[in-house]
């Protein structure tokens, strides 16, 4: 790697700036990519998801729409980790939580869980600084929710 590339890198990565909203929306989002692709109806999923929360309620469906295509496109421009960082760095402590169970909760929603997946949430839990204690509370209800 170049000197020009390192330093378009780091420029790319500072130049990632997230709202509340949109850095839950992010972690979401990275959930719901988390196995290399997004189809239609998780697309869908995510959207009513999110809508269904006080956070987004306020969000018209294609304020909703835009805000979901920015993030995938940063998503796909700069990967992963830029996103994510992004959004740890904007999140609400209040709603570590709350994100931690809705991606929980769109992991587990095919009744299966990936490596992908798996990886995501142990990697999420300790960004969000959450204890395990929690994060098995949170993991335990959502598996009894999508067991039906």
């Amino acid at each position: 790697m170049g000197l020009f590339d390192k330093v378009s890198q780091t420029r790319q990565q500072s130049d990632v700036t997230l709202g509340p909203a949109e850095a839950f929306a992010a972690i979401a989002l990275i959930a719901v990519a988390a196995d290399g692709y997004i189809n239609d109806s998780e697309s869908q999923a995510i959207s009513m998801t999110l809508s269904r929360m006080q956070l987004f309620r306020s969000y018209p469906n294609d304020v909703m729409k835009k805000m979901l295509d920015r993030l995938l496109m940063i998503l796909q421009r700069q990967g992963v980790d830029v996103l994510f960082n992004a959004a740890l760095a904007t999140l609400p402590d209040e709603l570590k939580e709350t994100v931690f169970a809705v991606t929980a909760d769109i992991a587990l929603a095919d009744g299966e869980i990936s490596e992908e997946e798996e990886q995501l949430l142990n990697d999420l839990y300790g960004a969000l600084g959450l204890s395990e204690e929690i994060a098995l509370k949170i993991i335990d209800v959502m598996l009894i929710k999508n067991k039906g």
